[in-house]
């Protein structure tokens, strides 16, 4: 039998007011600013515990239920209508693009017990990575460095072989990704 009147998360005094601040004040006041104000969504975003490195681009759209459990390196761009829902910590190493509407969710509920508690597990996502459109990824996952997951998947396990291409629902390694660098000459050269 299911009682979802019995699940309640416990979350302290502190944090319920941090959430109110953000959820009801800042993240309103921030969210829609035009793409030229993201400095300001940065600056809002740090005030509020969240660890941003330099040159970062957050659109307009984007949603951040935490923001002290979020941690950017440089460089990190997060198009419109990010969702980024983390009850626990969500990590993007540097150089690494987050595209539009994907949801990184750190939350689930626990569907064996009867309350169907809130449980949760950190996301970490590496460097040189690119998370393509309307992706969601899943609470306990790590993406490993260079990967490119295609758009609208489903990345419900590690995906933890560097420099690879993934996709799909559920999502499969599909390929190794190769750059294009230019030679002495200007030419394109192939490179893993």
């Amino acid at each position: 039998m299911i009682d979802l009147a019995a699940s309640k998360t416990d979350w302290s005094t502190r944090i319920k007011l941090r959430r109110g601040l953000w959820t009801y004040v800042l993240e309103p006041l921030v969210r829609w600013l035009p793409k030229a104000c993201s400095p300001v969504r940065v600056t809002a975003l740090r005030l509020m515990g969240a660890k941003i490195g330099p040159h970062c681009l957050l659109m307009p759209g984007i949603k951040v239920l935490m923001p002290w459990n979020l941690r950017m390196e440089d460089h990190v761009a997060l198009g419109r209508g990010v969702d980024v829902y983390n009850f626990a910590l969500v990590e993007i190493r540097r150089q690494t693009v987050i595209s539009q509407d994907t949801h990184l969710c750190t939350g689930s509920h626990d569907f064996r017990q009867p309350s169907m508690p809130l449980i949760y597990s950190p996301i970490r996502i590496g460097s040189g990575a690119w998370v393509a459109a309307g992706v969601f990824v899943c609470p306990g996952v790590s993406i490993a460095d260079g990967v490119v997951v295609g758009a609208r998947s489903v990345v419900s396990k590690n995906l933890d072989i560097p420099w690879s291409v993934y996709a799909g629902n559920p999502c499969v390694r599909i390929t190794s990704r190769t750059t294009r660098l230019a030679d002495a000459t200007g030419r394109p050269r192939q490179t893993p």
